[in-house]
């Protein structure tokens, strides 16, 4: 698959580019009227599509095929994370993780979180970016930024893991993850959970995991913990 990927959220209802794929595909690429092209709708599938008006606001498609493209992994794979003061670094786990293969990400505001909000459309685009470059048919899914006691009382049927940096008992994510399962892996902010919430997210069915002997920073160890998961399966 060597063709440039555009995404179409609506192209089973509607055969029109969204317009900032469209400049994209006319304006730069300099697509014309004819010329065939391959669209994403990011639910799991491709579109073989020709171009039949190319207009940069209203670029209007025939769709010739459709190819299911279903994600490559049987489990889902469920990450949530504290943001960090730079959002560089967390825009940066985003699209790699996206590469890599992941199911939904949600923020985390926690008592440590040096961030209190985040621009959701920027990450967005961020993970339509690298859904495409990576030649995936199915996005990521973002939720809003949530507060961490909110978010672990919500139920998840899968293993719960808790990573956190105390001195306690903890077993490595690698030693403890049933390959095939649902997974959710919480990971802090740079200060660190709090204790108070790793008591709160164990009474709530997460156990307590180590990545490993390094102390990681949020986004790496975000990622690392995605990457293991794909590892062991």
């Amino acid at each position: 698959m060597d063709k440039t990927i555009f995404f179409t959220p609506d192209i089973s209802t509607d055969v029109e580019l969204p317009v900032d794929e469209a400049q994209h595909c006319i304006k730069v690429l300099r697509k014309k009227e004819g010329d065939e092209i391959l669209l994403a709708d990011g639910k799991g599938a491709f579109y073989d599509a020709t171009i039949v008006q190319a207009n940069p606001k209203h670029c209007i498609v025939q769709i010739e095929n459709k190819i299911d493209k279903p994600k490559e992994w049987s489990f889902n794979l469920y990450i949530a994370f504290a943001p960090t003061k730079n959002i560089d670094r967390i825009e940066w786990f985003a699209e790699k993780a996206t590469e890599i293969g992941i199911d939904r990400l949600t923020p985390l505001l926690c008592q440590h979180s040096e961030r209190k909000e985040i621009k959701a459309s920027r990450i967005e685009k961020i993970l339509v970016s690298a859904m495409k470059q990576s030649q995936k048919a199915v996005l990521p899914h973002l939720d809003p930024m949530t507060p961490f006691s909110e978010f672990v009382k919500q139920p998840f049927d899968g293993q719960k893991f808790i990573a956190h940096c105390y001195p306690q008992q903890k077993v490595l994510l690698k030693d403890t993850y049933e390959k095939g399962s649902d997974v959710l892996i919480l990971i802090g902010p740079e200060g660190d959970f709090s204790e108070e919430e790793v008591e709160e997210a164990s009474k709530h069915g997460f156990q307590p995991i180590s990545l490993g002997e390094s102390r990681l920073r949020t986004e790496t160890a975000a990622l690392v913990a995605c990457h293991t998961i794909h590892v062991l399966n």
